[in-house]
């Protein structure tokens, strides 16, 4: 069966909390069916929870964004053939040994090191919302610049910087701007850590690029690492951050339930993960073989797009899929990926998380929005969802 969506995939939502009703449409009546992008390309988009777990292990898909066939969303992604994979653009025998070389600086032990300093970060940024105006906007106090801070002193990255690098990686996620708009944001970007892994080369520091500069003098690929890591690191985390704290103040309830047990914090983060499902396409692929999913054929060179938002909310995965449940604890999501090329930063995402919502009610237990929640500008223009601005008060 063959559906065509609107070409402004992915479709705007009509509530904050759930996937858009085309996209539903999808999974309910033709779960595999033959798309058309915004890009012009023509696809198969996945709907379900297991055959987007089934495509996403079978190595007759591929990753390699350098494949002309490679689903692209908008015009003018495309990279150049000379521009270097970062890890989400690897097949193997390529990706497994990339992978393992950076793995062992996310470890659950190597962010439960960075805990304090993340705790400390946190309460830095409390500290002045509470000394300063209010209402404040939750997204500059807190929900960007925490995971920033994070990310910059993981990578070695100059803070003072953020102002730079946050301007283009929200180009590079917007679908408004022009194929020359994130052109120049890509190449900006890349010229910038390009001088900045020289000047770590020169001077190295206890930090992810000058440990990898040790281990490989090459540029170009540690360019592409730190490019992925740098983006992927602030932007989501930040959002989820937001639409969190926005979901705990609608439901009081469950504020006092982390306060007075925080071992449940972290099943809660999960479920928020699950049910906001920020990044709806997720996941793309390219078919280097003939093959099938769930009974339909794909074949070679055709592109395949993984729709995580419906599979998210799969009624043969999870019960209740539309109920927010911050006790479910499912970890068998899709907001991390699934297979060799799940999330890198996982663990520190998640602890985040858990850290400032922690943090957060326990500090301010008056905090309150200082706007109507139907009002605040969610993030519609953006492939990772969010809010714009979050007024808050206390």
């Amino acid at each position: 069966m063959t559906a065509r969506l609107p070409d402004t995939l992915p479709i705007t939502r009509g509530c904050p909390y759930a996937p858009p009703d085309e996209h539903r449409r999808l999974q309910q009546e033709a779960p595999i069916s033959r798309v058309t992008l915004p890009s012009g390309m023509t696809v198969w988009a996945l709907t379900r929870h297991e055959d987007i777990r089934t495509m996403l292990t079978d190595p007759r898909f591929s990753s390699d964004r350098r494949n002309p066939n490679f689903p692209l969303l908008l015009e003018g992604q495309r990279l150049n053939t000379d521009f270097v994979p970062s890890l989400i653009g690897m097949d193997p025998p390529e990706h497994g040994p990339a992978r393992r070389e950076v793995v062992g600086e996310f470890t659950v032990k190597r962010m439960a090191a960075l805990r304090p300093r993340i705790q400390e970060i946190v309460d830095e940024h409390i500290d002045a919302m509470l000394a300063g105006p209010r209402p404040t906007d939750l997204v500059k106090a807190l929900s960007l610049p925490v995971p920033s801070l994070v990310i910059c002193e993981l990578l070695g990255v100059p803070y003072d910087d953020h102002d730079f690098f946050q301007a283009r990686s929200s180009l590079l996620l917007s679908r408004t701007a022009s194929p020359e708009e994130r052109k120049r944001a890509v190449d900006e970007l890349r010229e910038y850590l390009g001088e900045l892994i020289l000047a770590k080369e020169r001077v190295p520091a206890d930090d992810l690029l000058s440990r990898r500069l040790a281990k490989s003098d090459d540029h170009e690929e540690l360019k592409s690492l730190a490019f992925l890591l740098l983006v992927a690191g602030h932007e989501t985390t930040a959002n989820m951050i937001s639409l969190g704290t926005m979901t705990f103040l609608e439901r009081p309830e469950d504020i006092r339930t982390i306060h007075e047990d925080p071992s449940r914090t972290l099943p809660a983060v999960e479920e928020l993960l699950r049910y906001f499902t920020i990044a709806e396409i997720a996941t793309s692929r390219v078919a280097v073989d003939d093959t099938e999913i769930g009974g339909v054929p794909i074949r070679a060179g055709e592109g395949v797009v993984a729709l995580s938002n419906t599979a998210n909310r799969d009624p043969e995965t999870f019960d209740r899929p539309d109920e927010l449940d911050l006790e479910r604890g499912a970890r068998n999501h899709l907001a991390f990926g699934f297979g060799a090329h799940q999330c890198l930063g996982q663990n520190l995402a998640r602890m985040e998380l858990q850290i400032v919502f922690d943090t957060l009610f326990r500090r301010i237990p008056g905090l309150r929005p200082a706007v109507p929640l139907d009002t605040l500008p969610f993030k519609d223009d953006a492939n990772v969802y969010g809010i714009h601005e979050f007024p808050v008060t206390w």
